[in-house]
């Protein structure tokens, strides 16, 4: 029997130089994503071209080697741990924009372009690409469309699927494949390219995305509302429904996550405030800053302690800041953070709040929620100081009581980041025996030897 270290030499005389490496230090590197495992490849895959990758999967098909696909690292979910070894593929280098469409709104990219790179491109010709994970600057393009990933403008625009017209996928045999197309509507067939999103490396590999685009807003107003308690902010983004706003995207954060963002930023305007909201709203300036307007009658209908206002692009972000720094608050505290992305029904998230409270009472454990209240996708951060005796028995007991909770009110354990193996204890729980062998029979079917990211929920 020939040895898995002989067999990936062979592979790496079939590349051209440089594309699968197997050094100490590349091995490390490609170990895991921003979760807390990891698990060295045997090898490290950098295929640039299609061809290379077709090559690396039809060879490690034939020889049941493990292939671990994966985009720029930037998971919360264990995603692109490479479990049994074997190959760890990054699309790194496959991060040309190919063509961008003002005439047809599309866009064509390799799966290892940035997304605020994609972003930035597309919006110098003055189209829009919405998909806004907090990451932006730093994953991919290919690590959004394998998760699905989100943002604070999903509420208004949708999340990724929702611009993925064509894909060209490289399946566990080699073969290449283009699906969809890049027209905005087509409705020959199954929609077997949306099947790859969302699909976290388990059914193939992602060389190329035909992306939606849209004009852009040629004008962003934002506003900041404090208030006494999470109670009052739900209520808040309740009445603004009623009135029958469709914020571009509508946040929220607790009063654990606003007390370590103002130990960090020395924001003073969180002076005792225990919980806040960001909505904001984009279009024609003029029709903008008049919903302003009318937007902030309705909140202040709720008795804020403040209302902070921004107008064009430059102070939106300025304002944005200070939401993008929540994550890095938190980790400021120097307490781990377990961020679970859970969905609710809009109408929970009051309960929602009220539950976590409790959930930090009984486990002694603080617990920080802010997040994408818009759409009831909210972070829920258990933080954990593992120093204590029993704090970890203690975090397992919490999350088990989140994720129950949610799925008993008809949520989601994940919302964006994905099953992985974070969240691979839930997923019997979270999804019905019937629906599971229905994954099982697709993954059976796109890859047969089982060798893309094994270990994983599928």
């Amino acid at each position: 029997m020939v040895s898995r270290k002989s067999l990936l030499a062979r592979l790496q005389r079939m590349l051209p130089a440089g594309e699968l490496l197997a050094t100490p230090e590349i091995r490390a590197q490609y170990a895991g994503d921003k979760w807390f495992a990891s698990a060295q490849p045997e090898a490290v895959a950098l295929p640039a071209s299609v061809a290379s990758v077709s090559k690396i999967l039809a060879f490690a098909s034939r020889h049941q080697i493990p292939v671990t696909p994966r985009g720029a690292g930037h998971g919360y979910v264990g995603g692109c741990v490479p479990l049994q070894g074997g190959v760890a593929l990054s699309v790194e280098r496959l991060s040309a924009i190919k063509e961008i469409n003002p005439a047809d709104f599309v866009v064509v990219v390799e799966p290892g372009v940035r997304t605020q790179t994609l972003q930035d491109a597309v919006e110098a010709q003055g189209l829009f690409y919405p998909p806004d994970p907090a990451s932006r600057a730093d994953c991919s393009i290919g690590g959004n469309i394998a998760t699905n990933a989100g943002g604070p403008r999903c509420l208004k625009y949708g999340v990724t699927r929702d611009y993925v017209l064509g894909l060209e996928v490289v399946l566990a045999d080699g073969s290449i494949n283009r699906l969809g197309s890049r027209t905005h509507k087509n409705k020959t067939g199954f929609d077997l390219h949306r099947l790859f999103v969302g699909s976290e490396g388990l059914l193939g590999v992602i060389t190329e995305a035909t992306l939606k685009l849209l004009p852009r807003p040629p004008f962003r107003s934002l506003v900041v509302a404090g208030f006494a308690s999470t109670a009052q902010s739900a209520r808040t983004l309740t009445e603004i429904f009623r009135a029958g706003f469709l914020p571009c995207a509508l946040e929220i954060a607790d009063e654990f996550t606003l007390a370590a963002a103002r130990k960090r930023t020395g924001s003073r305007r969180l002076d005792g405030c225990r919980s806040l909201i960001f909505v904001e709203l984009d279009g024609q300036p003029a029709s903008v800053r008049q919903e302003l307007r009318q937007l902030e009658r309705v909140i202040r209908t709720q008795e804020p302690l403040f209302i902070n206002r921004a107008h064009g692009a430059a102070e939106c972000e300025k304002l944005w800041q200070l939401r993008r720094e929540f994550s890095y608050a938190l980790r400021d505290t120097g307490l781990t953070k377990l961020n679970e992305d859970i969905v609710v029904p809009r109408g929970r998230l009051e309960e929602l709040f009220a539950f976590t409270a409790r959930l930090q009472e009984k486990h002694g454990l603080a617990v920080a929620c802010f997040g994408h209240a818009g759409d009831g996708n909210i972070h829920v951060n258990i933080m954990v100081d593992y120093q204590q005796p029993g704090a970890r028995e203690r975090s397992e007991a919490a999350l088990d009581e989140l994720f129950g909770q949610v799925i008993a009110w008809q949520g989601s354990i994940t919302g964006e980041h994905g099953v992985g193996i974070a969240k691979k204890r839930w997923w019997p729980q979270a999804i019905p025996a019937p629906v599971r062998e229905m994954h099982r029979r697709i993954k059976q079917a796109l890859d047969p030897q089982g060798i893309l990211n094994p270990g994983k929920f599928v």
